[in-house]
């Protein structure tokens, strides 16, 4: 593949940013992606400040290549995290669900690459506007806490690339070539995968979760618990509690006594597959295998690659 805008930007070889993602994205996952030619990303959002310190020190030990790390705003110790992150060396942050004006010019003083996630046209402009470096365009296909608006893929890609002008990287619903081809058709420079690398060798998910993942069907994930924040979750007896609450039209206080604390460590991460939150996207329907991260990478460019071809014949 030829260098682009996304590759530049990193120094990464191939243009796929692997995704950072609670309670599946530690320093084995980040580094195998790192050392496969994309982006590894550590995922923050499910990490104590020290275990964080602890997951780039190693994964700066495992790779010499550019790695991230994935920051939630809303995280109840952003001071800190964001401090270990400059002390560490980090060069690249990914941020999401937050202001990107609060954290963006103070984090590119450092010297670090700046990319937010949105979920909307509305919100990739005001990240613009921030400064930030460049956007990920999340659709409603994706795994884990998602946009209100149930804005696709498809038509959140080029309606996001005719207002802005940094780097886009397109993500939700992203785990083959082709899918990163259709994607880059639609204008995007690069793609963030992350529920593949959920099923993969390297993934901190629990093996338990990783079988649920490779044996989900289309229409086993359904966007749920809108009024906290809407997250897409494999359906299992926790999704089902859920929906029977519903039917009472619950107060925001009851929906949150049902989710309780830790529900989706204890599906992803420790293996309780009923009672656990598991979260995953859509293309989940199209993972059939765990395989290793370098694996992952390798089919994903070479279906590019034949893909890009087959569209030169039509």
């Amino acid at each position: 593949m030829s260098q682009n805008r996304i590759t530049q930007l990193f120094g990464i070889q191939y243009p796929i940013i692997q995704a950072g993602m609670i309670w599946n994205s530690g320093w084995r996952l980040a580094s195998a992606a790192s050392n496969s030619g994309i982006l590894g990303l550590i995922g923050a959002g499910s990490m104590y400040p020290d275990v964080l310190r602890e997951h780039i020190q190693k994964c700066r030990q495992a790779t010499d290549k550019p790695f991230g790390v994935n920051v939630p705003m809303l995280y109840p110790n952003i001071e800190e995290i964001m401090n270990i992150i400059v002390e560490e060396g980090v060069k690249i942050v990914f941020t999401s669900a937050g202001n990107p004006r609060t954290w963006t010019s103070w984090l590119q003083e450092k010297g670090i690459t700046v990319v937010h996630v949105v979920s909307s046209v509305k919100f990739a402009l005001k990240a613009q506007e921030a400064g930030v470096n460049a956007i990920v365009a999340e659709g409603f296909e994706a795994g884990g806490h998602n946009g209100r608006d149930e804005t696709t893929t498809l038509t959140l890609i080029p309606m996001v690339k005719e207002q802005l002008e940094i780097p886009l990287i397109a993500a939700g619903g992203i785990a083959t070539g082709k899918a990163m081809l259709a994607a880059m058709v639609l204008g995007a420079d690069g793609v963030q995968v992350g529920s593949r690398f959920v099923a993969s060798e390297e993934s901190s998910a629990h093996p338990a979760f990783k079988e649920v993942v490779v044996n989900t069907k289309e229409g086993d994930t359904m966007l749920t618990l809108k009024e906290l924040a809407p997250v897409r979750l494999i359906k299992n007896k926790f999704f089902n509690d859920v929906q029977e609450l519903y039917k009472q039209a619950p107060t925001v206080e009851q929906l949150k006594e049902l989710l309780g604390r830790a529900r989706s460590k204890r599906g992803m991460f420790e293996g309780d597959l009923e009672d656990g939150e598991l979260e995953i996207g859509q293309i989940a329907g199209l993972i059939h295998d765990i395989k290793p991260v370098s694996e992952i990478v390798d089919d994903m460019i070479s279906e590019f690659e034949r893909a890009k071809n087959e569209v030169k014949n039509l």
